[in-house]
């Protein structure tokens, strides 16, 4: 009922934003729970997936470039990486400040684990969509991501 005067506030469900944070968080928390069996979080997978990429060691701070997080929080993940035997670290001799990390074997055993357990549930949420559904809306997505300069890696 519209008062005299006033504006009738819109919708709740009327937001495109609505429609997609209910998206979101069901593929999200899918996602979540089908890593919980293997013991590594979506910020985990994160991590580990950017630094399969890389065939040596890497840093935690091009780790924290890479996936848009802070060092910190990064520092902390790898922590959790190391504690789990999925990553390890060395100290640079010359600098003791700086480290180095990468992969265990079974840290990289695991990685084409959880990208599988990625796409079947992308599968499971995405399927119903045609090829250029999906292409449509991966690249409205990419659009509105660029357009904001939102360039974190989604790890909740």
């Amino acid at each position: 009922m519209t008062k005299p005067g006033v504006v009738e506030p819109s919708h709740l469900k009327s937001h495109l934003g609505y429609h997609l944070r209910v998206v979101s968080n069901a593929v999200s928390h899918s996602f979540a729970r089908k890593l919980e069996v293997l013991d590594v979080t979506v910020a985990e997978w994160v991590i580990l997936r950017e630094m399969y990429s890389y065939d040596t060691n890497t840093s935690p701070s091009v780790v924290a470039e890479i996936t848009g997080l802070s060092r910190g929080a990064v520092s902390k993940l790898i922590d959790r990486l190391l504690n789990k035997g999925l990553v390890s670290r060395e100290e640079a001799s010359e600098d003791r400040r700086y480290q180095e990390i990468k992969l265990t074997k079974e840290g990289a055993k695991l990685v084409p684990k959880l990208s599988l357990i990625a796409d079947e549930n992308d599968s499971v949420f995405f399927s119903l969509l045609s090829k250029s559904e999906k292409d449509q809306l991966r690249k409205t997505l990419i659009k509105l991501a660029q357009t904001h300069k939102l360039n974190l890696n989604p790890i909740e």
